[in-house]
């Protein structure tokens, strides 16, 4: 969008090097030299007929094809693969740079939180099935929500536990961190 509120396409998908299925979240690259897109893949193959996601050890659930991936554009429109297609990574949604610029990636189908670390995408501990945003604070903390199952939860950097901040929402998508006034902000 331009100064006088005029929108205009910045990229198209027919510009990514590889097809792209579902874009869906979009983060800052954390050194101001473009932004991280997250293509969620095959989101068609996740639910079932009463459109609840299929458990994770079902016949069905091996059958999900590993198509997400993470792109950078940078300021000029290039765009590049971050984070190529992984198991663990089934249907990324949410995508976020941490304080030590590692990309961190909410998976909604496996519900893992992944985090890039010395350039291998790894695994925390935990599920969170529906996994949409993520976020990091000063202090390290990690906060990632699950659009599914209405519900916020803080991770410990060091040893990975995880503690529910909020639940009983309808569903929790994005959220903005607001850590100068101490809380979390989430639509309903």
């Amino acid at each position: 969008m331009d100064n006088e509120g005029k929108a205009s396409i910045f990229v198209d998908k027919a510009d990514f090097p590889k097809p792209v299925l579902y874009l869906n979240d979009v983060s800052l690259d954390g050194k101001g030299n473009g932004i991280f897109i997250a293509d969620m893949g095959a989101t068609e193959y996740m639910r079932d007929a009463n459109n609840n996601l299929w458990p994770l050890d079902s016949e069905e659930a091996k059958k999900i094809p590993a198509l997400g991936r993470i792109y950078h554009v940078d300021l000029e429109g290039h765009i590049t693969i971050q984070q190529d297609t992984s198991p663990l990574m089934l249907n990324p949604n949410g995508v976020g740079v941490d304080k030590d610029g590692n990309i961190m990636v909410a998976a909604f189908f496996k519900g893992n939180f992944l985090v890039t670390k010395d350039g291998v995408l790894t695994t925390l501990k935990g599920q969170f099935r529906g996994a949409d945003a993520v976020e990091q604070d000063s202090k390290g903390n990690y906060y990632v929500s699950s659009w599914v199952s209405g519900k916020v939860w803080k991770i410990d950097p060091i040893t990975e536990a995880s503690t529910l901040l909020i639940e009983g929402l309808s569903s929790a998508a994005d959220f903005y961190l607001e850590e100068d006034k101490d809380r979390l902000l989430s639509p309903i």
